[in-house]
């Protein structure tokens, strides 16, 4: 089985310009996730697919290959990542080498370690489930959750539950943010990581952050001093 990891790295983010290779505790961000790739040992390629010459400077200095950059079809704001899967896939098909899965892992995915990409392998090598993917439980029951709306006023989305005693609530769960196990023949045919027999491991929230904003970003940075994570020595 040959398998492959895929690290999409677009060099137009928004919100914090050159997110994917700022300096996360010593090193470009995307370094971290390239190193649990290569530590776990899963992977016979680990790839960075980017359309940005610094982007792919940086990830090839971390030990990742990039033999292509990516397509300006898959490169704008409005490009899915399994738009950008099934690209990748078509390509190194197109250069004669096929893959059997592939892991979709996020370039700002610091947190993310060897151990958790193995358990997520192995729940998907299973054969039980179509898609694998970390999840982290909501910290506070979805059915109490509240709408308000631009004049302050605050009402209850689920008025029903007004009463519900949380410990009675079934509890919730969001995508953790850090890698998704799939068939290369689904990154093909674009199926939907949700979709379909998808299966998860619920991780802890102290050990995974989504980083959209620089708020996020510090709360990384705290978390992964808080882990006990060893950033980069200087030179």
């Amino acid at each position: 089985m040959s398998v492959l990891a895929v690290i999409p790295a677009r060099g137009g983010s928004k919100r914090i310009p050159r997110k994917n290779i700022r300096d996360f505790a010593g090193r470009p961000i995307l370094a971290w996730p390239i190193a649990a790739a290569r530590d776990s040992g899963l992977f016979d390629t680990v790839m960075v697919s980017t359309e940005d010459d610094a982007i792919a400077d940086a990830a090839r200095a971390a030990g990742a290959e990039v033999p292509f950059l990516r397509s300006p079809a898959t490169a704008d704001d409005h490009s899915t990542l399994l738009d950008v899967l099934a690209e990748v896939v078509a390509a190194y098909r197109d250069q004669g080498r096929t893959f059997d899965t592939v892991c979709c892992l996020l370039a700002t995915a610091a947190l993310v370690t060897p151990e958790g990409l193995k358990h997520g392998h192995e729940l998907f090598a299973s054969g039980e489930f179509d898609s694998v993917f970390p999840v982290v439980r909501f910290g506070s029951p979805i059915q109490r959750a509240l709408r308000r709306d631009a004049a302050g006023q605050t009402a209850m989305l689920a008025p029903e539950h007004y009463a519900s005693r949380s410990q009675d609530l079934e509890p919730a769960y969001h995508d953790a943010g850090q890698f998704y196990w799939m068939s290369a023949a689904a990154c093909l045919a674009k199926t939907p990581t949700f979709s379909g027999r998808a299966g998860s491991f619920v991780v802890d929230e102290t050990a995974v952050q989504d980083i959209d904003t620089l708020t996020d970003w510090r709360l990384a940075e705290l978390k992964f001093a808080m882990l006990g994570r060893a950033p980069e020595p200087d030179a």
